[in-house]
């Protein structure tokens, strides 16, 4: 019951606390000399990535590796604030790790690419086979369907894992140096903090799959 409670912790203290920070930071900043959408273009120009464009999203800030994007939300381009200054900052250090071919990036690209297209194929799999398995008797599709979402948690924690690392290299040692040369030195605290909300957003990540695990291993238990 105790772990029980701190994965719940865990799970969610890390968003509530994203959302405080992010909306601490958010106050326009008028003797900032750029806003959201500035700022990133010029650290791709000094950076030297010129096949990285800078993009408006209306679901969440990230860069997309095959697009070659940096997809931010609207309000942060046109904001001079430290929270859009910072999340911009942290999402074009993924487009340097991309442009510097970072390893753990390649990795972690590659398995969720290969978790999408096993999903489809396990997906596929199951529709053909749940006739079969309907008319054979209700606990073996429930133990194959069990089966399926164990690989999908576990490979989703594995995903999880590897994206802490590859996060807070984008943070801390990407974004952060830059932060320290461009945006005055009482900021850099509060960019900080901004950035480690943001990392612990996937440690989060990680705990809430182990909630799924554990969950899943009380069920499967009642099957067998």
């Amino acid at each position: 019951m105790t772990l029980l409670l701190i994965l719940l912790f865990v799970a969610f203290a890390p968003m509530l606390w994203l959302r405080y920070i992010f909306h601490k930071h958010d106050r326009v900043m008028e003797n900032m000399p750029f806003n959201g959408r500035e700022f990133g273009e010029l650290i791709l120009n000094e950076a030297g990535i010129r096949d990285v464009e800078i993009i408006n999203t209306p679901i969440f800030d990230h860069y997309n590796v095959r697009e070659k994007k940096v997809s931010i939300l609207q309000r942060r381009l046109t904001r001079r604030s430290l929270t859009s200054l910072t999340i911009v900052c942290h999402e074009i250090g993924h487009a340097m790790q991309h442009h510097e071919r970072y390893k753990p990036l390649e990795y972690r690209t590659k398995i969720i690419e290969l978790v999408g297209l096993c999903g489809k194929i396990l997906g596929g799999i199951s529709l053909v086979a749940m006739p079969f398995f309907i008319s054979t008797g209700g606990v073996a599709f429930l133990k194959l369907g069990a089966t399926v979402l164990a690989a999908i948690i576990g490979i989703g924690l594995v995903i999880h894992v590897m994206t802490i690392g590859v996060e807070l290299d984008a943070s801390f040692n990407r974004a952060m140096p830059i932060i320290r040369k461009k945006i005055p030195a009482d900021y850099h605290n509060a960019c900080r903090s901004i950035l480690l909300a943001a990392a612990l957003t996937y440690v989060a990540g990680v705990a809430a799959n182990l909630l799924s695990m554990r969950f899943f291993w009380i069920f499967f238990s009642r099957l067998t």
